[in-house]
């Protein structure tokens, strides 16, 4: 901000000295002769031919006209001219009609009228962009270090308006998150905490009946036997807890939202084409999107999108990087629109775990990844009330995402 006020002080103090030069320039060229005096001299001298008196007050530049009657002819200290009339010699002195060129004026306004547009420009830009930036510069360090608790002030500037709501919805998203996170390790220490009591009992148990057989106190065949049925029930038992932790262990782990509302077909695929048309072109990658006709769709946008980003990420990863399109068709009251990619070399064996969670195809190579994308996919398409799935044909992936229409 001050680096910027510098700036505009010193683009001040430069169109001054350039105003200040200017005027001095134009004030030095500023006036010119008008020569008047010579047409007027002319007129002396036929008048003097003509022997006819001359009346100084209907000339303005004549100041004097004098005859040769002594040595002083040429002694003056106004401006004049010598002419021979007649056989005899007059001085006729003049003055110099200066006249200004008028342009001092003009060229001054519009020095000033420049200096007020710029300097309303740059006073706008200062207010508009460089004050409302200067706000929101620190935002993404503190959102970075979990400073989360503060929402931020909406703006109506139209450079940063969306830019600063953006960061609110990324502001509490995380902290959405965040709580999401405290609240599920809560409960899985809970969980934890109680099963491992649980386990406890049944376990010591086991340990007691363990010990009693192994130090011989039941001679008797049938004690032994039901010892034997006891540590077995106890096992069961713990086995049962067991399962049971792993069940809410293995529960979801991630919260999904979508509002659902009436978005063209178009609008969808126009920003995924915007988004990949240059990034598949710089990979050398063959980018289609069939004809389609434009319809309503009954989604979240920016839901939708997110999904057709994922399975874009996964066709230029997991593909061959020859070929990448898009096909839209219909079926009663649903769109399916379906990426496809070829050099897929996925086993069809595989096929029904790529919409797990964690999962990982025996394809990936060295390429990272979390096995979630997909799972997040499935996840986001139910909440719009669609489907997703995936099928293999002749080494082509083809990844296709049903959404409703809107009626």
């Amino acid at each position: 901000m001050k680096s910027y006020d510098k700036i505009i002080a010193l683009f001040v103090l430069a169109f001054a000295v350039i105003t200040v030069t200017a005027n001095i320039f134009l004030h030095m060229n500023n006036t010119n002769n008008t020569g008047l005096f010579k047409v007027e001299v002319n007129r002396v001298v036929r008048e003097l031919e003509s022997e006819n008196e001359v009346a100084l007050d209907n000339y303005q530049t004549i100041a004097g006209v004098f005859e040769n009657q002594n040595d002083s002819l040429y002694n003056s200290e106004n401006l004049y001219v010598i002419r021979e009339i007649n056989g005899r010699l007059y001085r006729i002195e003049y003055k110099e009609q200066i006249q200004s060129s008028g342009i001092l004026y003009p060229a001054n306004v519009i020095l000033i009228l420049l200096f007020l547009i710029i300097l309303g420009v740059l006073l706008y830009i200062r207010q508009a962009i460089i004050k409302p930036f200067h706000k929101i510069s620190e935002l993404p360090y503190m959102l970075a270090k979990g400073n989360l608790n503060l929402p931020l002030k909406e703006t109506k500037s139209r450079y940063f308006g969306k830019f600063i709501w953006g960061l609110d919805m990324l502001r509490e998203e995380l902290e959405r998150s965040r709580q999401q996170e405290l609240e599920r390790a809560k409960l899985e220490k809970t969980a934890m905490l109680s099963i491992s009591h649980d386990i406890k009992t049944p376990l010591a148990a086991i340990k007691l009946y363990a010990s009693a057989i192994a130090q011989n106190l039941y001679s008797d065949e049938e004690k032994q036997r039901t010892s034997a049925e006891n540590i077995n029930i106890k096992a069961d038992e713990i086995e049962r807890y067991v399962s049971e932790l792993t069940g809410k262990l293995s529960g979801d782990f991630m919260l999904f939202h979508a509002d659902a509302e009436e978005v063209y077909l178009s609008a969808v695929l126009n920003r995924i084409k915007a988004y990949y048309t240059e990034k598949l072109r710089s990979l050398g990658t063959n980018f289609v999107i069939e004809n389609y006709t434009n319809c309503l769709l009954f989604c979240d946008p920016e839901r939708i999108e997110e999904v057709l980003q994922n399975i874009m990420e996964n066709a230029i990863k997991y593909g061959d990087g020859k070929t990448i399109r898009i096909d839209i068709s219909e079926e009663e009251d649903c769109i399916l629109i379906t990426v496809s990619n070829s050099g897929c070399t996925l086993p069809d064996t595989e096929l029904s775990h790529i919409f797990d969670s964690f999962w990982r195809g025996s394809n990936v190579g060295n390429q990272g990844g979390n096995g979630l994308g997909l799972y997040i996919c499935r996840r986001l398409m139910s909440e719009m009330n669609g489907d997703i799935f995936a099928e293999i044909r002749n080494d082509t992936m083809r990844v296709s995402v049903v959404c409703r229409k809107a009626l």
